[in-house]
């Protein structure tokens, strides 16, 4: 008798159970809600940031477009403060103030076949398009910090020599890498919000 009111009660829990309202599961954020949130973020707190959230952001760097698939990005991740110190300089103290920096550098010149040539030998060429591919690796890179709760800035560092410079010699670069920005990260310690930059003016449809 007491095992089948046991049975019987066990029953009603699991059923109480099934009828309670389940926990909302926190949904990610969408892709738009990311870009229309993502903000110019200059000071930080002294919260890490994880090597794990580091890889995520430079993955998401990695997936940008790029011209002829030449990939000409390379990234240099900074935690070192004498480092970082460096790379700050006397025009930008935040860059030293945060708790990693991205570099995003780009090859100016690389070993590929011609054009048109597949079964020519590779040669050293100019890539005119690895500003352009930095610039898509860039804005990757700021979208996936924000999708994470985390804040950066694009401080630019190319084509201004006396930044690309210090970020040269700071970093050790080889001839053929030029560093095209300079990308302070970590999370936020004021209340930035990001500028509504919607500008219907300078649309135009089919002609100018």
């Amino acid at each position: 008798m007491r095992i089948a009111k046991m049975s019987v009660l066990a029953s009603l829990l699991v059923a109480a159970a099934a009828c309670a309202p389940k926990q909302q599961e926190t949904a990610e954020p969408s892709a738009f809600e990311v870009i229309f949130s993502r903000k110019s973020v200059r000071s930080y707190t002294d919260q890490a940031v994880s090597d794990q959230q580091v890889e995520q952001i430079l993955r998401a760097a990695m997936a940008a477009p790029t011209g002829m698939n030449l990939q000409p990005w390379r990234f240099v991740v900074v935690r070192d403060q004498a480092v970082k110190e460096a790379l700050a300089g006397g025009f930008n103290k935040m860059i030293a103030q945060a708790p990693v920096v991205f570099v995003v550098c780009g090859e100016t010149t690389m070993m590929r076949k011609p054009w048109g040539q597949p079964d020519a030998e590779e040669v050293e060429m100019e890539n005119g398009n690895w500003t352009a591919d930095c610039a898509a690796a860039t804005e990757n890179l700021l979208l996936a910090a924000e999708a994470l709760g985390l804040g950066a800035v694009w401080t630019a560092c190319y084509p201004y020599e006396d930044r690309m410079g210090p970020a040269r010699e700071a970093l050790g670069l080889p001839d053929n890498v030029s560093p095209y920005c300079i990308v302070p990260c970590g999370y936020p310690a004021g209340d930035d919000r990001p500028k509504d930059k919607w500008k219907p003016e300078n649309i135009h449809y089919d002609k100018w």
